[in-house]
């Protein structure tokens, strides 16, 4: 190819890819319709409700496959708005009291947009100082929420799974837990504990591992005298006690477990000490979430969620350890090709102290609400929803319902158990409850099994839930009974 030639079919390769850059025109026409169609979602939210039901389930999208040449950004959006967005659960909707998503914050969305459009990579401090500094700029005020010392480090995930495994592969090698040592090592939990630790052990290798699954109180809370005790069991049988993994409110009940009581015994022991507050470490910012969670400062990691209880999108999961060193011994490798990132002094890189390379830039999706609104308005809600778990755990037992314990957070669990029901019986009930409520869709309710009882759960978690909501959710129980 001569070069005449060769710059010809440049010229004309370039021409064909300039749809990917559109102009300010076109920038602005579809940035229009995206809005368009998010302020529509917004404004609709009460109305759609909670989780709906299709025949479809988002089929139509397969109306629409990839192709040499595109369509229009209406048709797309169209698609988007019928086949994504409206079938199954509606995690931003306020009556989405199933599970444990926050809701998403507006100006979370709005972080992810500048995000995504300056494309600032976020996982080395030569290539992006400023992200950098503002991912270890939050992971210090976690820090300090949490009671940690000047010497912890730690890493803004995708979320509590991936936090999670960063913790047991840190705790894994500052204990040196390896080869033939595997088989003896104990790990102990309860049933409770969520069920990403046993999937993170076997991701870093530690499928042999012994797990001991400690007794839990009335409140399904680790009991700590049992944990001593089997520590002291598996000593006298020459194994190696390694890892104790506490909750600090759990998926199923919202338990805490008594964090000060564990922490002693696993200090005492020499155990690695572990919290998994996913779902429950924001509520640091309330003077109960403070005081049921006395103890989480002794631990040598703790996992917080951002996108649970800090309201923010999906994707966003915190990993904090208490000796930095520690973290980055596990995570740090580099490549010849990033020698220059060595030669630039700076904060840790995200890179340096977790298994990702590229890294989307996760923080400003944190900062920007944070920055924006300071912390009243979070703990404001956080309270909010404290007060609305114990507001609906009162009003559900008026209604007739078998309670569980109060809760230590924003989960209730409940059960319909008339007189004389047998447990198979009164466990057919509370499944067609279920589904009669999923089936009128206002609102969205999970269960879960305790002692082999189908039990109902209420999670209250929802920026944009409020008294509203769980009054409607009571109005719809009632109507759902047999």
């Amino acid at each position: 190819m001569t070069k005449r030639t060769l710059i010809a079919h440049l010229r004309r390769l370039e021409r064909a890819a300039r749809p990917l850059e559109p102009r300010a025109a076109e920038r602005r026409r579809l940035r229009n319709a995206v809005i368009a169609s998010t302020e529509q979602f917004l404004e609709r939210l009460d109305d759609v409700g909670a989780y709906v039901e299709t025949a479809d389930k988002g089929l139509g999208l397969l109306d629409a496959p990839i192709r040499d040449t595109g369509i229009s950004i209406a048709q797309a959006l169209a698609h988007v708005e019928h086949d994504v967005v409206r079938p199954g659960g509606q995690p931003a909707a306020p009556g989405y009291l199933a599970y444990i998503p926050g809701g998403g914050l507006y100006h979370s969305a709005l972080g992810d947009y500048i995000a995504a459009v300056t494309n600032k990579y976020a996982g080395i401090f030569f290539a992006g100082p400023g992200a950098v500094r503002m991912e270890n700029l939050l992971l210090r005020w976690v820090a300090d929420l949490v009671g940690y010392p000047a010497s912890a480090g730690g890493n803004i995930a995708s979320g509590g799974s991936i936090a999670n495994l960063i913790a047991v592969a840190t705790a894994r090698d500052a204990h040196g837990i390896s080869g033939a040592s595997t088989a003896s090592a104990v790990v102990y939990l309860t049933t409770q504990a969520h069920h990403c630790i046993e999937k993170a052990l076997r991701l870093a290798g530690l499928g042999d591992v012994r797990l001991r699954h400690v007794a839990l109180d009335a409140r399904y809370r680790m009991d700590p005298e049992a944990l001593a005790g089997a520590i002291a069991d598996d000593r006298a049988q020459g194994l190696r006690p390694w890892m104790v993994i506490a909750a600090a409110g759990t998926t199923d009940t919202g338990a805490v477990d008594p964090l000060e009581a564990i922490g002693d015994i696993a200090r005492r022991e020499g155990c690695w000490f572990h919290v998994d507050a996913a779902y429950g470490g924001f509520f640091l910012l309330t003077e109960h979430g403070r005081a049921i969670m006395r103890g989480i400062e002794r631990s040598d990691s703790v996992v917080l969620d951002p996108h649970k209880t800090l309201f923010l999108p999906y994707g966003s999961g915190i990993v904090l350890v208490r000796d930095a060193a520690q973290l980055e011994t596990t995570h740090r490798y580099m490549g010849h090709y990033m020698q220059d990132a060595l030669r630039e002094p700076g904060d840790v890189s995200p890179a340096e102290v977790s298994p990702e390379l590229t890294k989307h830039f996760r923080a400003l999706r944190m900062w920007l609400p944070l920055v924006l609104l300071g912390t009243r308005p979070f703990a404001a809600a956080l309270d909010e929803k404290l007060l609305l778990a114990r507001y609906f755990r009162a009003e559900v037992q008026r209604l007739g319902f078998e309670v569980g314990p109060e809760p230590d957070l924003s989960v209730v669990t409940y059960r319909w158990a008339p007189p004389g029901a047998t447990l198979d019986e009164a466990n057919a009930l509370n499944q067609a409850i279920v589904e009669r409520v999923k089936h009128d869709g206002r609102v969205f309710l999970s269960s879960t099994m305790l002692d082999g009882r189908f039990t109902l759960r209420l999670v209250a978690v929802s920026f944009r839930t409020h008294r509203r909501t769980i009054d409607l959710a009571l109005d719809v129980l009632s109507s759902s009974l047999p």
